[in-house]
């Protein structure tokens, strides 16, 4: 109505205008009435008409038009005084203030940025359709979080100087909640089936966090797509919704759902066929087909083979092929019988790749990542893999791939990358806590995008009461344009067992070392290198013999120039938080011989990551160490492998388990085997860093043993030293556990919480339920 009003208006003033000045004149003069905060240049730089022009009905009609146009009058009138023209204007009011009361569920400066997107801020002119229009979005805001109670309104209040205050007033209410959801014309399934298919639900001791009891259209509209698929998928073709009613009570804190469904009959596949152009890759693309006669209907399989098959011919080129299924029904037998028809498109070529978002890191850095070339055909699996190497660099919070055609170029596609970078770097000064190390303070600087070249610095200082650690590292992944890694370490660690309750023995090593990692494939990686080491061995009066007997046979100080090798394979989708994948490295390191130390130590760790559902990852950890002296020399203590606590079997202390000495001490050992399963629920709303978990782990580590008599008592020497034996590995020592947990990569460092429950603890197990670690690795 108003801009309906608004034309009558100015039409009116035109008649006006023309009345008393049918009579032509030469305009000599031109006054400006009525502006109090406009400057008068400002009505001239809107007026058509200047000194010297002629003046008519029709000018004065433009005159007028032009200036309610501008958006700063709520009144104009033209008069005439002899030959000169007066303007008079009445100016609209500016804002001076905006004020919310009320407003609790949403940011006030958010409300305030989105109401100065509108056009309604403090200096600007008042408009009350805005106002208006601000204030259904605000109310419309408020029903889509379940606030159906709401009461918006707004005053503007007149103050001086032709300027308004505008209140925008909330009374919120109370949250409307779902308080039933009910299923009409199910027999098959029953109604908790199905609403367990759904996102929203009835309040429940989570609500509070999930909010999944507030009502909103677009949530439920997903969840009866859900329902529908879930019916499709089980055999029933003819399934429908019929109706869906929503009612709310009179209070309006309640919703009510209701929904009538028809099931119809479950359908048995009589047969699947391909058909269209297949390209003459019709034996190989058969064995795509999964689906067999006689098997129950299911649209999610038959959709996953119409994938498969338009997957297969996007890696020859054929970008936009489809697969279309139709299905033939024959309703009497209960029978369905789908052609999935074929049709590949042109075979496209890649004309260009960008890159956009990486303001620090170099476009190179990705593009060696970028195995999707140009001017090549179209190949699906490189686009993907491609991505997954840029997300595996762990400098970006999500990588993104689209492949549009390019304009007037059909059998052509761009591929755009689009990345949001983290931050890779950080000086930090800081602490952290472990139950296991007690405080730990630390600092450093670390940089894993140097200056966007890829490269990666860092300077660690890191300390506790059992642990301390100085370090520098450098790691250039492209030494060579082939890809050829080099890792330069130097470090200084200390550790001191009888702190970590272990043993009353500690040692220091002191060292450097150099590794190259060459590729040979896409997702496989050798290294070698080498690692000079130099060790110093701290005994106290109370520090287990078999570590005395050490020194004294090899001394209190050692040197140690280890060869290593190894291999990894890692084709993980993300390096951070993997949801599918497999991980696989072995190691070996030996020690030379021509010094103190002639040893040898073999790793092999496997992970393997599988998305069971949507939002649920297993994860599968197994790790097995062996290690052993040669030529004569002992295997060294302080190579040992520890078990127990965070990164092996939780809810056992850290490191406290296989062999003791004779004052039950652990001694660790030369064998590990340990692995766990885990399932990772990522919390809604929260960094996708941040997971729930539960997890069963299981482990042990075997290395040398007192020798006991019958009685268990130990044996000693001539000279009344224990004796040691090398244990027998036996599986029926590993330990158990389950339990639950939280992991998260924080500001401060990766952080671990799990309370474990161990399930075939010993007598002499030491346990820990509750333990977690933050500000250091693990």
């Amino acid at each position: 109505m108003r801009p309906v009003l608004r034309r009558i208006a100015v039409a009116v003033v035109a008649t006006w205008c023309i009345s008393v000045s049918a009579q032509e004149f030469v305009v000599r003069d031109i006054r400006v009435e009525g502006v109090q905060r406009t400057e008068a240049g400002t009505v001239f730089s809107y007026l058509p008409i200047r000194v010297g022009d002629r003046f008519d009905s029709e000018r004065g009609t433009q005159a007028i038009r032009a200036l309610y146009a501008s958006g700063l009058f709520k009144d104009v009138r033209l008069e005439v005084d002899g030959d000169v023209l007066v303007v008079i204007v009445d100016e609209r009011p500016a804002i001076s203030a905006i004020d919310l009361t009320g407003v609790t569920e949403f940011d006030k400066d958010q409300v305030l940025k989105s109401l100065r997107d509108v056009g309604l801020a403090e200096g600007r002119i008042f408009d009350r359709s805005l106002l208006e229009r601000a204030e259904q979005e605000l109310r419309r805001q408020y029903l889509s979080r379940g606030l159906y109670g709401v009461d918006v309104k707004t005053t503007v209040t007149p103050i001086e100087r032709n300027r308004v205050n505008v209140s925008v007033a909330a009374i919120e209410g109370e949250i409307s909640r779902i308080r039933s959801i009910t299923f009409t014309g199910n027999s098959v399934f029953s109604e908790s089936v199905l609403r367990s298919q759904m996102e929203l639900s009835t309040p429940n001791w989570l609500s509070w966090y999930t909010k999944r009891d507030q009502y909103s259209r677009q949530k439920l509209s997903a969840d009866l797509e859900s329902v529908r698929s879930y019916y499709l998928n089980r055999g029933y073709l003819d399934f429908k919704i019929d109706s869906v009613q929503v009612s709310i009570s009179q209070d309006k804190r309640d919703i009510f759902v209701s929904v009538n469904v028809s099931e119809g009959d479950r359908y048995i596949v009589s047969g699947v066929k391909l058909t269209g152009e297949l390209l003459g890759l019709d034996e190989e693309l058969q064995p795509l087909v999964d689906v067999k006669p006689g098997e129950v209907f299911s649209a999610e399989r038959i959709n996953a083979v119409a994938k498969r098959v338009t997957d297969r011919m996007s890696t020859l080129g054929y970008a936009f092929a489809t697969a279309n299924p139709n299905p033939e029904a024959n309703r009497e037998k209960r029978e369905v019988a789908f052609t999935i028809v074929v049709d590949p498109g042109r075979r496209v070529y890649v004309r260009r790749v960008n890159i956009a978002g990486n303001n620090r890191t170099r476009d190179e850095v990705i593009r060696r990542e970028v195995r999707q070339f140009e001017s090549a055909w179209f190949d699906s699996d490189r686009v993907r893999l491609s991505r997954d190497r840029i997300d595996r660099l762990g400098f970006f919070e999500s990588v993104t791939m689209e492949t549009p055609a390019v304009p007037s170029a059909p059998d052509q596609v761009d591929v755009n990358v689009t990345v949001k970078e983290r931050a890779t770097g950080n000086i930090q000064i800081g602490a952290g806590y472990s139950s296991s190390e007690g405080l730990v303070l630390s600092g450093g600087i670390a940089q894993q995008n140097l200056f966007g070249s890829g490269n990666a610095l860092s300077l660690e200082i890191n300390t506790s009461k059992a642990n301390r650690v100085i370090a520098i590292a450098h790691t250039d992944p492209y030494v060579t344009p082939e890809g050829i890694s080099r890792s330069i370490e130097i470090f200084d660690r200390k550790s001191d067992l009888a702190k970590l309750g272990l043993s009353s023995v500690g040692y220091s090593t002191r060292g450097a070392g150099v590794v190259f990692g060459v590729p040979f494939t896409e997702y496989d990686r050798v290294f070698f290198g080498l690692r000079y080491e130099n060790t110093t061995i701290d005994l106290t009066a109370f520090s287990p013999l078999r570590y005395v007997q050490y020194v004294e046979q090899f001394g209190e100080k050692s040197n140690s120039l280890a060869l290593t090798t190894g291999w990894s394979r890692d084709d993980r989708d993300n390096l951070l938080v993997p949801t599918r994948g497999r991980y696989q490295r072995a190691f070996s390191e030996v020690g030379l011989p021509g010094l103190d130390l002639q040893y040898y130590r073999l790793n092999y760790q496997y992970q393997q990551f599988f998305p069971l559902f949507s939002r649920v990852t297993l994860a599968f950890n197994g790790e097995i160490g062996y290690g052993d002296g040669y030529s004569g020399d002992p295997y060294p203590f302080f190579k040992n492998y520890y078990v127990g606590g965070i990164g092996s079997v939780r809810g056992f202390e850290t490191g406290s388990l296989g062999p003791r000495d004779v004052d039950e001490s652990p001694l660790g050992g030369n064998r590990r085997l340990n692995f766990s399963l885990e399932a990772y629920v990522p919390i809604p709303g929260a960094d996708r860093t941040l997971r729930a978990l539960s997890f069963v782990d299981a482990g042990q580590v075997w290395g040398l043993e007192v020798r006991r008599d019958a009685a268990g008592n130990p044996i000693g020497d001539s000279r009344g030293r224990p004796v040691y034996d090398k244990e027998k590995l036996d599986l029926g020592n590993l330990r158990y556990s389950v339990g639950i947990g939280v992991a998260w990569i924080s500001p401060l460092g990766p952080l671990k919480l799990s309370y474990a429950y161990p399930l075939n603890k010993k007598p002499e197990d030491r346990i820990q339920r509750f333990q977690f670690q933050i500000g250091t690795g693990f």
